[in-house]
């Protein structure tokens, strides 16, 4: 196996974990969620899910930058030879951080905050705030994912 073979598999399980956690979350908890559990309960199951996944979801920002840039320099001279569909993919990357990152520092402590008040109408309301920014962030991690899969191969 090369160098640039195990980068890129790292790369993509990032990918995977980041797009794939946010995937399931948007699409198969959260409906189902809905349906078996009462507002309290559901609040709660969001807190501890959110601190979980966030931890992978870290591992991902850290681990996606490294092995994209190691790509670069495996593969071309440096950024300015790579191909635009790279530096759009390093674009987008940002925009997925900053939207997770305004989730992670932000609203999850003011969901924390409201489940350990039991404030469940204003934990139903940040609730409501995260879900609408995962689903931006999920929709930006699904075009990136088309971005890289129509690329030109290597």
């Amino acid at each position: 196996m090369t160098l640039f073979a195990i980068v890129y598999s790292l790369h993509v399980l990032s990918a995977l974990v980041w797009v794939g956690g946010m995937f399931f979350a948007w699409m198969v908890l959260r409906p189902a969620a809905m349906k078996a559990l009462e507002g309290p309960a559901r609040l709660k199951l969001w807190v501890e899910v959110f601190s979980v996944f966030f931890r992978w979801v870290w591992v991902a920002v850290v681990v996606l930058p490294i092995s994209g840039v190691g790509m670069i320099h495996l593969q071309y001279a440096g950024f300015e030879s790579a191909p635009r569909y790279v530096q759009v993919m390093m674009g987008l990357y940002v925009v997925m951080t900053a939207l997770f990152i305004r989730i992670q520092a932000l609203m999850l402590p003011e969901l924390r905050t409201a489940v350990a008040a039991q404030d469940w109408p204003a934990g139903a309301g940040i609730l409501g705030r995260i879900r609408r920014l995962v689903g931006i962030n999920l929709l930006v991690g699904l075009l990136l994912v088309a971005i890289a899969a129509a690329r030109p191969m290597f």
